[in-house]
């Protein structure tokens, strides 16, 4: 399992108020114990907005976390070219938009996003309120690689969202105690356009969550996505963050297979409609004695 989406704050290094707040210190061996139930082989660490553009932390961690693990920044719009190329070398994968918490320069990191591409393959991973995702059009449009955090946080946005997923944009399934939607019915949509879009994150330790992540989550997931759940939770992560694809035992005989651009969604057959039991005249085939 690949882990998209987790934060670690760790007491060693330090952290800015945001709001008025400060989170709890959340370190990896409390991320470790709480996720041990589960085969967790790697993830990306976000940066969050306590962590202003200070890169120590990161680092760390990612040097303890070792092989398989990512990092996702937030990055100065006056970061040099030998910066982000040292933050690549350290696993550092992204830069992180957040314009739901943070704000900022817009346009600076736009530009900032474009030379760190050029640079590194970098992508944008992009935390704000679904409702803005139309306003950003002229900023989306200049990405070439983009993912949304949280599933985009409402149903008013998932019309732009799957607009975007088409386009081949990523989506976290994370957060899910943060957004105000049908989960279910998300996730279903979004697997439908795309099912290489989807990739799982916990969001811990869920900090101002309505409530952080369970356990649950995975079996939501599940029954939304069926048989291509191992894409969600991993493949489609690994793939996306530029890590060597997982060997597996076993190849899925019936995967989903990506809507054709301008093709309706599979619509599930009301029940009136399904086929009924066979006439009552309907007989057996007769046993043939050889």
């Amino acid at each position: 399992m690949f882990d998209a989406h987790l934060h670690i704050f760790d007491p060693r290094f330090p952290l800015v108020e945001n709001e008025g707040y400060l989170p709890d210190p959340y370190t990896i061996a409390a991320y470790r114990k709480r996720m041990s139930r589960f085969d967790i082989d790697g993830g990306a660490v976000v940066s969050g907005s306590f962590q202003g553009t200070d890169q120590s932390y990161l680092l760390a961690a990612l040097a303890e976390l070792g092989e398989g693990w990512v990092g996702v920044t937030n990055l100065h719009v006056d970061a040099t070219d030998a910066e982000i190329l040292e933050l690549n070398r350290a696993g550092v994968r992204a830069i992180r938009f957040n314009l739901k918490r943070a704000g900022g320069d817009i346009v600076g990191l736009t530009m900032l996003a474009l030379r760190a591409y050029e640079l590194a393959g970098w992508h944008v991973e992009l935390y704000i309120d679904g409702s803005m995702l139309g306003s950003l059009e002229p900023v989306i449009t200049k990405l070439p690689k983009l993912s949304i955090d949280h599933l985009g946080m409402s149903d008013d946005c998932l019309p732009y969202l799957l607009n975007l997923v088409d386009r081949g944009a990523k989506v976290k399934a994370s957060g899910f105690g943060r957004v105000a939607m049908n989960v279910g019915s998300a996730l279903r949509k979004i697997h439908n356009v795309n099912p290489e879009a989807l990739m799982f994150g916990t969001d811990l330790p869920g900090t101002r969550a309505g409530r952080p992540f369970r356990d649950a989550d995975i079996a939501l997931i599940a029954d939304a996505v069926g048989s291509d759940l191992h894409r969600v939770l991993g493949d489609n992560a690994r793939a996306f963050y530029g890590l060597p694809a997982k060997e597996r035992l076993f190849e899925n005989p019936n995967p989903t297979m990506r809507r054709a651009a301008g093709e309706p969604p599979t619509l599930r057959l009301p029940r009136s409609e399904l086929p009924g039991p066979p006439p009552p005249d309907t007989l057996p085939l007769p046993i043939i004695d050889r």
